[in-house]
């Protein structure tokens, strides 16, 4: 077998180790990553702890918005109630809508990423503690200021969709929109934080031998989700930018009357919201893989073909998203394409229900409550993937679209797809994290309220949907038919919630966080999660040979608790983890890990206020919170690649990794290619709507400036990206601390210049950001260059800075590549952006 990084596979022979291990290295690594006590809680970044946090937070937000849906409910459950009045009834079932999908859904699965991922990849943690706080942090404050909107009459009211023009400044004058579009801005800057850790985690923090085909069907999930999320979230951090660039500075993206179109809001909004609806089914798939393996007691039928499924589902998904768009008149063509996506996205859906039920059909059903929620499912999701099949049929949807019917399809989808797996995944693993089980007597009452409300309250909405009720309206008509199918949904709404308030009780009477496993591995599973464990995750790192660790060595506990496998120790005294090659998952290097901190909570709050004080118009308070939030940031990387005492260290049986490394072999390396994605992915959008809005209304375009400027400025961002490459290879010959950091400001600063020179050429050519749809796009394009610009500028200040201090050698030379990789990443978009501008659609 040929090896990924020079790792000579022959050295896991020596594993599992002989002999007893010295004294005392148990208590070390103990009090190593030893948790705080009393407030000092609020500063952990285990993801133990932050895990469970997440995972609460989220199920707070589910909560929340499920009261919100009774209150819908109550209100639709007789014709002409008088409950809610119209403006209020628009408030709640917008912030009902927003808070599931953007503060529940997809946080609930990041956070069981965070929680459950090193423990299933036997890792101490994800690479990257101080960065799952903060996105928690940050998401929590954030999230919990967005719901308080809803007591002071401020929250937003144009749906979880928010169309233009319906939300702009004319038809939407107070700051209820903004909220919405600074709040929910904010909250997906979060999430990707939570999707750069996922993929990197996933990809280099596996334990040694656990190849991408023995990965945990979990693992394969949240790397594609994570993936997923970096492709499509910056869609509507774009659109919410630039919906809040026109009601803030009236530049008219969506104005029609200046050459803007609102279609392109619904472009940017369904390119992340169709996907969203896999986003947050692949993980609860990768969820429901590993729990019917355990219940069936047999290994997983078809994994392969379940992997290339979830793979499948992510690359086809982001083919579906005009799928909502088919009353908005497109072409034939473009409607054919969707139709035929929308359809095919279900055969590898189709593919991974099958494997489940082959698994479940080859083994033996143990009925515990994991194994009811996992068929109801099933049950559930097929009946919304079959209504979704409908739905995708043109003449259909034109018939369906915006009735009741996509509410039933929709929480089908969803309740099938993501909440029971989810109710199923509480039961399954709170034994990993609690001294006692869920009661199962509880557990089955609770499925059978929450199965049986959910048919009562959404299988009456197909009816009262091809009946021809909207969605959307606060009351109806006597006389029309809806009058029982509404009460029987709100009957089946309030068992659906009784469910949920018993599981509730059932946490509180036996849920006990604990950083070990005392409840023990209850459902005899196989994976690596069920492994003794501490804060510090597992007491050495095993190897893998197999998709199912404890099954197929029923010793492997034994010898990992014993110290027997890697790192049964801390070799330098601080917090660690092994680091392992993205194929074979060959040890490359240990990784020293951050402990304890405020600085991610602080910097999560301030950048929270940041967002709020903007939304509410306090500018000059805001400026300082970001500021603020930006100290903290840096604070608290302002010892990364501190020197270390040893280049090298045993990590058992002999066995000696460096202590450090760089290029694409790091981790930070890896880190800031996703972030550079995300990045690429805002500026690809910027330019679909660059081209979008020119195909509109060509006629209100101007010539751009002359070509000469354009040699100039792209010759600059060239020169700007030759001096990044060359700064990292001057700080590595050791040419003073300094010359690398002044060496990348040189650069950020020429690219600065070629910035300013390109604006100043549009102004000088008469172009105006308020005055045409053309202006409006350019000027957006050059905002965001301006944002990785000023962004750079403050990198190589903090490096600068860093090296007067002392804290950053020539020898650990991370920073400085991962900087340069940034610098010649803004230029290259600078550089692109300016040829896109001004040579298409070119002179007149």
């Amino acid at each position: 077998m040929t090896s990924e990084t020079g790792f000579d596979p022959r050295l896991f022979d020596r594993f599992p180790t002989e002999g007893p291990r010295p004294a005392g290295e148990l208590e070390e690594l103990e009090r190593v990553w030893r948790a705080p006590t009393g407030w000092g809680r609020l500063t952990v970044v285990n993801n133990n702890y932050i895990g469970v946090y997440y995972v609460g937070a989220a199920f707070l937000f589910f909560v929340l918005a499920g009261a919100l849906a009774l209150v819908m409910r109550v209100q639709l459950a007789l014709p002409l109630n008088g409950v809610l009045p119209q403006e209020t009834y628009n408030q709640v079932f917008t912030m009902h809508g927003t808070v599931m999908m953007f503060l529940f859904a997809v946080p609930a699965v990041e956070a069981l990423g965070v929680l459950l991922l090193p423990q299933m990849l036997a890792a101490r943690d994800l690479p990257f503690p101080r960065l799952s706080a903060y996105a928690f942090w940050a998401y929590l404050v954030g999230g919990l200021c967005f719901f308080a909107s809803i007591f002071f009459g401020l929250a937003p009211d144009g749906g979880w969709f928010m169309y233009p023009p319906l939300t702009s400044k004319a038809f939407s004058p107070g700051i209820n929109a903004d909220f919405w579009l600074l709040g929910i801005g904010f909250i997906e800057i979060s999430a990707i934080a939570g999707a750069i850790e996922i993929i990197v985690g996933v990809l280099k923090t596996r334990a040694p031998g656990m190849t991408l085909d023995k990965m945990p069907m979990f693992a394969w999930a949240m790397l594609v989700f994570a993936a997923m999320i970096i492709i499509g979230f910056p869609a509507i951090i774009l659109g919410t930018l630039l919906l809040e660039l026109e009601r803030a500075l009236g530049w008219p993206f969506f104005d029609p009357l200046l050459g803007g179109d609102p279609l392109l809001w619904q472009h940017l909004f369904w390119f992340f919201g169709h996907p969203e609806v896999y986003i947050i089914f692949l993980p609860a798939a990768g969820l429901m893989s590993m729990m019917v393996a355990t219940v069936a007691r047999t290994p997983l039928v078809g994994y392969r073909l379940v992997v290339l499924a979830l793979l499948a589902t992510g690359f086809i998904s982001f083919g579906v998203w005009a799928h909502h768009m088919f009353a908005t008149g497109m072409p034939t063509i473009s409607v054919s394409f969707f139709s035929a996506a929308s359809m095919a996205v279900s055969v590898p859906a189709g593919v991974q229900v099958f494997a489940w039920i082959a698994t479940l059909a080859g083994g033996r059903i143990r009925w515990t409550t994991p194994a009811l929620f996992i068929v109801g499912s099933m049950v559930v999701f097929v009946m919304g993937g079959l209504t979704g099949v409908m739905v995708a049929m043109v003449p259909f949807d034109w018939q369906a679209h915006d009735t009741y019917f996509i509410v039933a399809h929709l929480h089908y989808v969803l309740i099938g797809g993501m909440v029971f797996p989810l109710f199923a995944a509480f039961y399954y693993w709170t034994p990993m994290i609690s001294r006692r089980a869920l009661s199962e007597r509880v557990g089955r009452w609770v499925f059978g309220l929450m199965f049986t409300g959910m048919h009562v309250a959404f299988l009456p909405m197909h009816l009262t949907g091809l009946m021809g009720m909207p969605r959307r309206v606060y009351t109806y008509l006597p006389g029309r038919g809806w009058e029982l199918p509404n009460l029987m949904s709100t009957v089946g709404a309030f068992l659906l919630a009784a469910g949920v308030l018993l599981f509730i009780v059932d946490l509180v009477r036996n849920f006990r966080f604990t950083a070990g496993d005392e409840a023990g591995n209850v459902f005899g599973a196989g994976t690596l999660e069920w492994l003794p464990t501490g804060l510090y995750s597992t007491r050495s790192i095993p190897r893998v040979q197999g998709r199912y660790p404890l099954w197929d060595d029923p010793d492997l506990s034994r010898d990992v608790e014993e110290g027997r496998y890697f790192l049964p120790r801390t070799a330098t005294g601080l917090r660690e983890t092994i680091i392992t090659s993205p194929l074979r998952a060959e040890p490359q290097y240990v990784q020293s890990m951050p402990g304890p901190s405020a600085w991610p909570v602080l910097g999560a709050v301030f950048t929270a206020g940041f967002f709020l004080l903007l939304t509410i118009q306090a500018y000059w308070p805001g400026v300082v919170s970001g500021v603020l939030a930006v100290i903290c940031v840096l604070r608290w990387m302002w010892e990364t690649d501190r020197p270390m005492p040893a280049t090298d260290i045993d990590i058992g049986a002999g066995i000696r990794v460096p202590t450090y490394v760089t290029g694409p072999a790091s981790h930070g390396w890896w880190a800031m290619v996703v972030l550079l994605t995300v990045a690429g992915m805002v500026f690809l959008m910027a330019g679909f709507s660059y081209v979008f809005l020119w195909s509109r209304r060509p006629d209100l375009w101007i010539d751009p400036p002359a070509l000469a400027w354009l040699a100039a400025i792209v010759a600059a961002y060239a020169v700007s990206a030759g001096l990044a490459l060359a700064a990292p290879r001057l700080g590595r010959r050791g040419h003073g601390r300094l010359w690398g950091p002044l060496l990348m400001g040189l650069a950020a600063a020429l690219a600065l210049s070629a910035w300013a020179v390109d604006l100043q050429t549009w102004t000088a050519a008469g172009l105006r950001p308020s005055a045409s749809s053309q202006g409006a796009t350019v000027f957006a394009i050059l905002s965001w260059q301006a944002v990785l610009l000023a962004t750079g500028l403050l990198m190589a200040g903090f490096l600068a800075a860093r090296a007067v201090a002392g804290v950053m050698h020539p020898s650990r030379p991370a920073s400085l590549d991962t900087v340069s990789l940034f610098l010649v990443f803004t230029a290259a978009q600078g550089a692109l952006g300016v040829l896109l501008v001004r040579l298409f659609p070119g002179a007149g």
